[in-house]
């Protein structure tokens, strides 16, 4: 049989410690705490409350994280991977169902923190304490200087101490006059009445009398104005250098977008509405003759008299008018929204146009170009 120790051995009797002893190896628990595990209503959640709060207490070294907070991980033992949650309710020493019921209600209550995290990080619980158990202390300030001088600015500090010591003899006294004791108080000023002609010993009597001159600011101090004109001189050209680069290069950017928005956007559609205007003239006049461009060359469109025009004349269409055909069913197509075969069909020479049925496909096919080819620069 195992021998197990006495209880004589585990626990002295005695209730107060003595003058050469101290407290370890022990736990404190508030008193709001017990109050609360050990209620009447924890008691109703499980009767083992105040042993699960105890044992939490007095968890293994092993599962202690830092000073309040426990953490309980999954084990790898030789039966299997054991979870945390069952480590943790070995730790308590009660079942499943009652680990939760009484961790769920001191979790409610505020009396632990509870936290179970995924990904193998474990089930942390953490060891609150009652705010009646909590007192604030007054932290000691600091002393501040007063950031007056400590001496006269005139002359130099005193190497003699004004502080008188008790039962003291002018004997012992390193620095007393030559003549005898000092017939002057500190800080006061009182005549001699039997001057002296040593110069050591009027000189220490002259700077013991001299009154006390109020404080002033050292002579090196520097002021808040000059440094702020220190560090203006200092950054004002750098500042105003990156200023100057910044302004420049947001200018170029924005001339830059203004550029490329003139010339993808603002350019084409000017031609497009110009190409429509022309069209919407010959279509309303039947097409011009060299009178009726030498007219608008001159600024005089729209002054010439309707005997200058003649009726269009179908005729088989160089490439140039072709392409000039194609262009403006192009521009039919974006600004009115006018298919190709519809404006097509409007100026075949079948419906009364100048457009030959031969040139159709081949103005249809230049017209799908030019819109690819502008699809793809967009």
């Amino acid at each position: 049989m195992t021998a197990q120790a006495s209880p004589s051995t585990r626990f002295l009797r005695k209730t107060q410690l003595a003058a050469n002893e101290y407290h370890k190896n022990f736990h404190k628990i508030d008193r709001e705490v017990i109050a609360a595990v050990s209620s009447p209503e924890a008691d109703g959640v499980t009767p083992l409350m105040s042993k699960v709060y105890l044992r939490l207490v007095n968890a293994p070294d092993g599962y202690w994280e830092r000073d309040g907070v426990l953490r309980f991980e999954a084990e790898l033992r030789e039966a299997g991977q054991v979870k945390a949650w069952s480590v943790l309710c070995e730790v308590l020493g009660v079942a499943s169902a009652t680990a939760n019921k009484a961790l769920t209600w001191m979790h409610g209550q505020g009396i632990v923190g509870y936290y179970a995290g995924k990904n193998g990080v474990g089930i942390r619980i953490f060891l609150n304490r009652a705010a009646s158990s909590v007192g604030k202390k007054i932290l000691p300030f600091s002393p501040a200087s007063s950031g007056a001088a400590r001496a006269s600015r005139n002359e130099p500090a005193f190497k003699d101490s004004f502080a008188v010591s008790e039962g003291s003899d002018s004997d012992l006294n390193p620095h007393a006059p030559k003549n005898g004791a000092d017939a002057k108080t500190v800080g006061k000023k009182v005549l001699d009445p039997t001057p002296q002609l040593d110069t050591q010993s009027h000189t220490h009597t002259e700077r013991e009398g001299r009154e006390v001159e109020p404080p002033a600011q050292h002579l090196g101090t520097v002021t808040v104005d000059e440094i702020v004109a220190r560090l203006k001189n200092e950054l004002e050209p750098c500042v105003r250098s990156a200023a100057t680069q910044a302004a420049a290069q947001t200018a170029a950017r924005e001339m830059a977008r203004t550029r490329e928005w003139f010339e993808t956007k603002a350019l084409p559609k000017a031609v497009r509405v110009a190409q429509h205007e022309t069209y919407d003239l010959l279509r309303k006049h039947g097409g011009a003759d060299e009178g009726t461009r030498r007219a608008g060359a001159n600024l005089e469109v729209g002054r010439a008299t309707a005997d200058s025009y003649t009726p269009p004349v179908a005729h088989k269409l160089s490439p140039e008018e072709i392409l000039e055909t194609a262009e403006t069913c192009v521009a039919l197509l974006e600004t009115q929204g006018k298919s190709i075969d519809v404006t097509l069909s409007e100026i075949s020479s079948e419906g009364g146009g100048w457009l030959l049925p031969e040139d159709a496909p081949r103005v249809r096919e230049v017209a799908q170009t030019l819109l690819r080819e502008r699809g793809e620069r967009r």
